[in-house]
């Protein structure tokens, strides 16, 4: 929640878009174009929005963490309904976890991966960063939104440190965020890094979770929420980097061998059941087995 002093600056930097009946009034026909588009955010802790014509996405700066302990270096993942970028609109209403007929977030990272973040595991538990220190947008669209994070040093039990640079790269007319991760060490030797998707329990169950270790793929349709449905994660890794699925109390973890100093690339897409494009956990999962992922982080 932001309080005090942070909500009046907040609702200062909010735009009149609201409609008497709580709906957001929708961009000016110009900017109803699909198009990629990637948002610093500073009235909000410089949170980090990028968005698609498919899939929503946000991660959390150290000034929030700061504001709002413990706060997450997971990746966050909105429910999207529409083509055109939202977030941003969304987000200035103070009120972004209400669908405003444009979508929400609801997702509720907490202090697990969400979808996608990483740590490295070490024995038998995962050692996690803060959140991002420094950022620089690549592009801003309109066909892939795309930057680059620095998670400033942390560390791995009392053995070494690590800090990480990650690229973001989001398409057009895809649901996965393509990331290279570079990752280096005050130690030598290779690395074994999680990459996590959050577990999730409710009335309803705690959803279907699938692995696919031979092409690296893991997939996670949430357990519903009777009112704002379920979103839907997916991870996919190099298959010759893959060691192992596992899981601890909040997450499960796809495990792959890292040299550090060595970029890999990994991807993250998400879904929302009641957005645009998938509705149901097979149709899901034969998405995600048709993709074509390219593991290369020259390219």
């Amino acid at each position: 929640m932001i309080e005090g002093l942070a909500l009046a600056a907040f609702m200062l930097a909010m735009p009149e878009q609201m409609r008497p009946d709580g709906r957001l009034n929708p961009p000016a026909a110009e900017q109803q174009a699909p198009r990629a588009a990637v948002t610093l955010a500073p009235y909000r802790f410089n949170d980090i929005l990028w968005e698609n014509d498919r899939t929503a996405h946000r991660i959390y700066s150290r000034d929030l963490e700061k504001a709002e302990p413990p706060s997450t270096s997971g990746i966050d993942a909105w429910g999207k309904s529409v083509r055109w970028p939202y977030m941003d609109r969304q987000l200035r209403t103070g009120d972004q976890h209400t669908n405003h007929g444009e979508g929400l977030d609801f997702y509720d990272v907490g202090t697990a991966r969400g979808a996608g973040g990483l740590g490295v595991w070490h024995d038998n538990k995962l050692w996690t960063s803060r959140n991002w220190s420094d950022v620089k947008i690549l592009k801003n669209g309109p066909d892939v939104a795309a930057f680059s994070v620095d998670y400033a040093p942390w560390p791995v039990d009392v053995d070494r440190k690590v800090w990480e640079t990650r690229t973001f790269s989001l398409p057009m007319g895809t649901n996965f965020t393509r990331m290279v991760s570079t990752i280096r060490s005050d130690k030598p030797g290779p690395l074994v890094v999680g990459i996590g998707i959050s577990k999730r329990k409710r009335a309803t169950g705690s959803g279907e979770f699938l692995k696919d270790l031979a092409p690296g793929r893991v997939t996670f349709f949430e357990p519903a929420d009777p009112q704002k449905g379920s979103m839907a994660i997916a991870l996919m890794v190099d298959p010759k980097s893959v060691v192992e699925v596992r899981q601890d109390f909040d997450n499960y973890l796809m495990l792959i061998k890292v040299e550090p100093g060595k970029p890999f690339v990994y991807y993250m897409g998400a879904a929302w059941d009641k957005g645009l494009d998938f509705h149901s956990a097979a149709e899901w999962n034969a998405y995600v087995a048709a993709q074509k992922p390219d593991f290369d982080p020259a390219n």
